[in-house]
């Protein structure tokens, strides 16, 4: 479902996260299409890069150490929505350029995602905004509000 401005703009902080937490999901499955078709067999390395980028060198492992969370928790569910619009943005940008690329290779695809990553960095400094690991990192995970959304649900 799309939101208007004025709807967004409307919603809490932890709407927000659920609403651009969808957003990545969709826009990774599409993004891991096209980076498959362009030749990507290591989606680990693949996604890294794109992180690497972004994160001024932290990949998913480091990022989720940084903010302390459980082996194999999800490092996008636990970031708030500021955070959440730099990582769409590099996803949708990536997909765009992978679109153009001709020829499968992955070393390209996986080296568009880095470019991608730091670029979305470069514009947020240029910006003068914060950088996404000096973001805070939410107290409750996306998953933690689903299931207190789905109590509350319950409870009615």
């Amino acid at each position: 479902m799309e939101l208007t401005e004025e709807e967004y703009n409307k919603l809490t902080e932890d709407e927000k996260r659920l609403y651009r937490r969808k957003q990545t999901k969709d826009g990774n499955k599409i993004l891991y299409k096209i980076a498959k078709e362009k030749g990507v067999k290591n989606f680990d390395r693949f996604t890294n890069a794109g992180y690497r980028g972004l994160y001024g060198g932290e990949d998913a492992n480091a990022i989720a150490k940084r903010k302390n969370l459980r082996y194999r928790e999800e490092i996008l569910d636990n970031m708030g929505s500021a955070e959440l619009g730099a990582n769409i943005f590099r996803i949708t940008q990536t997909e765009a350029l992978l679109e153009k690329q001709e020829v499968p290779n992955e070393k390209i695809a996986t080296n568009t995602h880095y470019k991608v990553g730091k670029t979305v960095r470069k514009a947020i400094e240029e910006l003068g905004g914060n950088m996404p690991e000096d973001l805070p990192t939410p107290e409750k995970s996306i998953t933690q509000l689903e299931k207190e959304e789905l109590q509350m649900i319950g409870n009615n």
